[in-house]
């Protein structure tokens, strides 16, 4: 594998159906909460922005864009069902922590609200192995970093989201 395709293409493909796993629910979420309003030791689980639709609709993205990939790379069909799940449960822990620490929905756990996400969907898909390499990772790590600024302020512009974050 040449060098900008193992630290940069590669990497970029491999964790695109996270990206897109993480971000639909902002288009396509909505309606029913997933915690159903319940609470644990007085706080709500998740919160009235983590919703069925979104749970679906953001696990459903993720594998659609490994379905086109797969044309090309066979094992990200299977792959991305792992990072959508993944996604999904790192972005819900956080949630439940944010919740259990007093940070009210819409508020900010640096940190926690730009990488658990990511954290979890690389763990899902690890036991499939096909990672992208050291330099890939650490690129995806920035890439993250980056992405999850600009893309929510710019859904905060479209008023797609209440908060710039």
């Amino acid at each position: 594998m040449n060098l900008v395709y193992a630290t940069f293409v590669y990497p970029i493909l491999y964790i695109l159906p996270a990206y897109v796993a993480n971000g639909a629910p902002v288009i396509f979420g909505g309606g029913k909460p997933l915690d159903m309003g319940k609470k644990f030791r007085g706080a709500r689980i998740f919160g009235d922005h983590k919703t069925i639709r979104g749970l679906v609709a953001g696990i459903l993205s993720g594998i659609a864009i490994g379905g086109i990939e797969s044309i090309f790379i066979p094992y990200m069909l299977l792959v991305s069902a792992l990072l959508s799940i993944g996604t999904h449960v790192g972005d819900l822990l956080g949630s439940f922590v944010k919740r259990q620490v007093g940070v009210k929905e819409g508020g900010r756990l640096p940190v926690l609200d730009q990488y658990l996400f990511f954290v979890f969907a690389i763990l899902f898909a690890w036991p499939l192995g096909h990672l992208p390499n050291t330099w890939g990772i650490l690129f995806l790590v920035v890439l993250t970093g980056l992405l999850h600024i600009s893309t929510n302020f710019g859904a905060y512009k479209l008023k797609l989201k209440k908060v710039p974050w």
